[in-house]
Formats: structure tokens, sequence, C-alpha cells
């Protein structure tokens, strides 16, 4: 297995509902990341990259979403990853502040 590189770790921010609610109450932000990244790389890429302090990370892989069309079963999508890290008190990620 190649090793990831800091900016293919994190794929991209996850903003739904629930997100932007653990982000107001819990300082707890969700991202996709790369399926074979683990919780050092995930911590090393959003410490380097936002210059916050991670203090913990929860990561979890989401199965594909499954369809019927008639007799028929299909996936719509692939599987993914996801890390729900946890920031130190009295650190944001700016990006998120819309």
């Amino acid at each position: 297995m190649a090793e990831l590189h800091l900016y293919d770790v994190l794929r991209r921010p996850v903003i739904t509902e629930k997100s932007s609610g653990m982000m107001e109450a819990n300082n707890q932000y969700v991202f996709e990341v790369h399926k074979d990244a683990n919780k050092p790389q995930i911590r090393q890429a959003v410490e380097t990259i936002f210059d916050v302090k991670v203090v913990k990370i929860n990561t979890l892989i989401l199965p594909a979403k499954r369809g019927v069309r008639g007799r028929h079963e299909y996936r719509r999508s692939q599987e993914w990853k996801k890390a729900i890290v946890t920031l130190a008190p009295g650190d944001k990620i700016e990006m998120f502040e819309v």
C-alpha cells in the first residue's frame, strides 16, 4: 500500500444538519476521508491543514446505498469512510463558519 499524501487523506467536509449541530454543541467536525487513512494520518492532516489541536477522532465506514427497481437490486454509490474530529476547546475551523 502506498503512503497517502497529507492532502489526499481529507476528501471533503460533510455538512449536514446533524454535523452543524455537532459543530456548535461539541466542537466536532465531520470529514469524508480516504478509505485507507488511519487515525494518526487523519489527525496529522487536520492539525497541519487547519492549524488546530485534535483531541479525539472517531471513524466509521458507511455502506453503499442500495436501491430496487422492479426485480433488480443495485448499488447507487460506493462505501465511504467518515471521520468525526473533536477539537480542543477554543479551536475552530473557519471554513465551516458560514
